[in-house]
């Protein structure tokens, strides 16, 4: 390829494609602008399309199938994370001297709260072609030229997307309550099963969801790699929150980022 000749195009806030050398185009904001690629819909799909609602952001982005959700509610589920938006924006280059164009769109683009940026591609592995592969491997030499990372992911574990599909219906703000809340991180201060602990605060039916909330938000650890939860799952206060350094609860958060 020649590197030189990366072209970026995007759907800027208005609406409005814009396009330029991707070493011009690069600091552009890219996760408050718009989808550059409509998903398709059609008699037949095999996929399933759709939009879900992030915390992060606070707005609707969008996933073509079950594997992307699952790594949209993974990355909906990082503190670290402040910014993510589905098809941000296509990229263009030249091959062998060919006059014909190659482009490719990413499927998200994520911005860290250090500023850090992750480009993403979302291909279980037994579905990557050749031509796919040769475009992952042309948008990881892109990202490199500007500074960002790149990733090609595939399925994530089926314990971690279960336990994220169950976490990621408390994640909503107005699921969080102050003093239940506050009672909680106390409580699991000392390591304990998750249903002993919330019963300590009061009335599960009450206690749970603003639990689980926490758990979402990492202000709870527990191991959401290893197994499923269950009433029996040992949860503690994260490390952010205790200053531990090489305790079980660090190894708890380092599962859950996994």
């Amino acid at each position: 390829m020649e590197a030189e000749d990366f072209w970026l195009e995007y759907v800027d806030a208005g609406g409005e494609l814009r396009g330029g050398p991707l070493e011009v185009m690069w600091p552009v904001r890219f996760e408050s602008a718009g989808q550059v690629r409509v998903f398709p819909s059609y008699r037949g799909q095999r996929n399933f399309p759709g939009w879900y609602w992030a915390a992060t952001s606070t707005e609707l982005v969008g996933y073509e199938s079950w594997v992307e959700l699952s790594h949209l509610m993974r990355l909906d589920a990082e503190p670290e994370v402040c910014g993510l938006i589905s098809q941000p924006f296509r990229l263009s280059w030249r091959c062998d001297g060919r006059s014909r164009r190659i482009s490719h769109t990413p499927d998200y683009f994520v911005r860290r709260r250090d500023g850090r940026v992750v480009v993403l591609d979302v291909r279980p592995d037994e579905l990557v072609e050749p031509e796919d592969a040769a475009k992952f491997a042309a948008t990881a030499v892109a990202c490199a030229r500007v500074g960002w990372d790149y990733e090609r992911v595939g399925v994530l574990g089926p314990v971690l997307a279960a336990n994220l599909r169950w976490l990621s219906g408390y994640r909503h703000p107005r699921v969080r309550r102050g003093p239940v809340a506050d009672r909680l991180r106390g409580v699991f201060v000392q390591h304990q099963g998750l249903l002993a602990g919330a019963r300590t605060v009061g009335d599960p039916i009450a206690v749970l969801p603003v639990l689980f909330h926490l758990l979402w938000c990492r202000e709870l650890a527990v191991d959401l790699v290893g197994e499923r939860l269950s009433a029996a799952t040992v949860v503690g206060l994260a490390p952010a929150a205790t200053g531990e350094v090489g305790s079980d609860a660090d190894a708890s958060a380092a599962s859950v980022a996994g």
